[in-house]
């Protein structure tokens, strides 16, 4: 199939695919005497697996190692570390977002329902001090 077909049913733009061919992602295709790409059947899928761990936040060469060698070679242990990899990646990155939340969440409060009666300086001072006890595990972020 013409590229301006597999565009067309795989949601990409032509450029795109030429990238992803360009960087090896998917395999050089034959050209036409007249210089079209004529691509296989295999380049929808192998593009429609591109786009969705792209979409789940792997990176291009993180992808290219996941890919297989060849449509029917797929290096199944090296998938599946590199699926689990990028779970406990994204474990990480939920835990380091709920950290930020909680103290956001925190600083929120402070601002809001500190002490009356204190300066601007002062007021800035009894929040960080605030944040710096939460860090130190002292505090307690409110739930909301």
């Amino acid at each position: 199939m013409k590229i301006g077909e597999l565009a067309k049913r795989s949601g990409l733009t032509a450029s795109r695919i030429r990238f992803y061919e360009a960087n090896g992602l998917i395999s050089a295709v034959e050209r036409q005497a007249n210089g079209y790409r004529d691509y296989g059947p295999e380049a929808l899928w192998v593009l429609e697996i591109i786009a969705g761990a792209q979409g789940a936040g792997f990176s291009l060469e993180e992808i290219r190692h996941l890919l297989p060698v060849a449509p029917d070679a797929w290096r199944h242990e090296a998938l599946l570390d590199g699926l689990k990899s990028k779970v406990a990646e994204i474990e990480r990155l939920q835990a380091r977002l709920a950290q930020s939340r909680a103290q956001l969440l925190l600083a929120i409060d402070s601002i809001e329902n500190g002490p009356d009666g204190l300066t601007c300086a002062d007021r800035a001072q009894w929040v960080l001090n605030r944040l710096r006890d939460d860090c130190d595990g002292a505090g307690s972020p409110p739930s909301a």
